[in-house]
């Protein structure tokens, strides 16, 4: 193995590459990394040790707080090579703010904006023969912060990891699915972590989604806690639903994550002169759209995903398939998302970073 210096950051290469051993056509989301990670340690009240190694398992303590506490937090973001081979980057800003917004909410300590960024255009650099062109191709970033304290003590920690692994990606949650809303289990509540990109919040639906799963529907759309009776988020994303020709989505708050791609669908809307509203919508909307066909269609919007159509609900043990659509506003916004991501139209909103 070479080690080099870049900046502040420690490089050390790994002698062989993975690359040859992967299969880029059937790829399964999230379980294939590059030949790299980039870590940096917080010890004794600073970030320390910035450094990009190969990437491996490493050790540890049984008593580590992650492991007992739950101090965990992270984020979704991806790269994308265009036909010049240059990589960019998608609002890379958006998700450093919400990262360390989590990061708060967790009693964790920042990354500042600019080690955040600097390890993560080195680690780009250096295994960017894994992102590959063409329009779905990414490479997954995953930044993550856990807590590396020892002890059992129920208190924050005092050291940290950051850490940023790649994975390369094509389409996740490809295709139409059928969703279940949620009419008792809850993801997030008032005064809770629903709007933190923190572990626990993900490990709490996974219970309510397999019980979903058991009946035929591949996601939950989740509701809020106290009636029920509010439309919140879909799965692990922001949800979309359009009546007639306006589009529908709920405002952001302590229960809903503030999503980078459902911000960049409703300024995009905007731009396109769909009509929008951000605001509540209740169960009952969509029964009675869905009812006197006012109801087009739904659509969750995430980083992973970007978007993904509904093709029908269940609530309190009724099903309801949406119409076929000819002028779906969800493909349509996708459409238009991805050739700005992919850098095959130009981004007049000024969202990309070129690496």
């Amino acid at each position: 193995m070479s080690t080099t210096q870049a900046g502040k950051i420690e490089i050390i290469k790994a002698p062989n590459t993975k690359i040859n051993e992967v299969d880029f056509d059937n790829l399964t989301f999230g379980s294939v990394f590059t030949d790299h990670l980039f870590e940096c340690d917080f010890k004794n009240g600073e970030w320390q040790n910035p450094t990009i190694k190969p990437y491996a398992p490493f050790l540890m303590d049984p008593s580590s707080r992650v492991f007992h506490y739950g101090q965990t937090i992270f984020e979704g973001m991806k790269a994308y090579k265009d036909e010049n081979d240059d990589i960019w980057l998608f609002r890379p800003d958006e998700n450093i703010k919400r990262f360390n917004s989590s990061a708060v909410r967790m009693a964790m300590p920042e990354v500042p904006e600019q080690l955040f960024m600097e390890g993560l255009n080195q680690l780009l650099k250096l295994d960017k023969a894994w992102i590959k062109k063409g329009l779905g191709n990414t490479l997954y970033i995953r930044p993550f912060m856990i807590a590396t304290g020892f002890g059992v003590v129920a208190n924050p920690s005092d050291e940290y990891k950051f850490m940023i692994i790649l994975s390369p990606a094509k389409a996740y949650y490809s295709g139409e699915v059928k969703v279940l809303i949620a009419e008792h289990y809850s993801r997030a509540a008032n005064g809770g972590i629903g709007a933190a990109k923190t572990g626990g919040n993900y490990a709490g639906q996974f219970y309510p989604t397999t019980l979903a799963n058991q009946e035929g529907y591949q996601q939950v759309i989740w509701t809020d806690d106290a009636t029920h009776t509010k439309l919140e988020e879909a799965g692990t994303m922001n949800v979309f639903f359009r009546i007639n020709d306006t589009l529908i989505t709920a405002p952001t708050s302590e229960r809903i994550l503030d999503g980078v791609t459902r911000k960049s669908l409703i300024d995009m809307a905007k731009r396109e002169g769909i009509n929008i509203e951000v605001r509540p919508i209740l169960v009952n909307e969509l029964i009675e759209g869905v009812k006197n066909g006012s109801l087009k269609e739904i659509f969750g919007a995430g980083t992973a995903a970007v978007v993904s159509p509904i093709k029908g609900f269940a609530y309190k043990n009724e099903y309801f398939e949406l119409p076929k659509t000819e002028d779906s506003i969800a493909l349509q916004l996708k459409e238009k998302l991805t050739n700005i991501q992919h850098k095959l139209a130009e981004d007049t909103f000024g969202w990309t970073v070129k690496i």
